[in-house]
């Protein structure tokens, strides 16, 4: 594969598994490390940016979706939105560090949209957790540790 496609798909991988689609860009990151030639930082960047550009979609999402909460077609129920704010109100923007996380990262970004997290400290928080990841995996699939 050209490494412009790869790029692309690997940012895509990244971008789609950052939103509310159910998407694995660690598995593709890892292939493309392991078979990679040596451009491994260039691939943990790509997947980095994919990835927060998705979650700012999420926090987007949660900006302007939150006003449509008592809808009956409205994804989440209240009671899950009412847990997810008090989770997020009690630890507050740190909660974001966990933003990488499978099942919980993305709703956590979701709420700081809704709770109107400002722009800048929530791509600041995001960016560590996401780049934190995908260095792990990096480290892991090129036998760094």
């Amino acid at each position: 594969m050209p490494p412009l496609a790869e790029y692309g798909t690997l940012f895509a991988a990244a971008f789609l598994s950052a939103t509310i689609f159910p998407f694995q860009s660690e598995a593709v990151l890892f292939g493309l490390l392991v078979a990679g030639d040596g451009r491994g930082w260039l691939l943990i960047l790509v997947a980095s940016v994919g990835n927060v550009l998705g979650s700012v979609v999420n926090w987007y999402l949660g900006r302007f979706l939150g006003r449509f909460e008592g809808r009956r077609w409205f994804p989440v129920k209240r009671e899950q939105m009412a847990r997810a704010e008090g989770w997020y109100g009690r630890y507050g923007r740190w909660t974001l560090l966990l933003s990488w996380m499978p099942v919980i990262g993305d709703p956590l970004t979701i709420v700081a949209g809704v709770l109107r997290e400002p722009l800048p400290v929530f791509i600041l928080l995001v960016t560590l957790a996401k780049t934190g990841r995908y260095l792990a995996v990096g480290a892991l699939s090129l036998g760094w540790i």
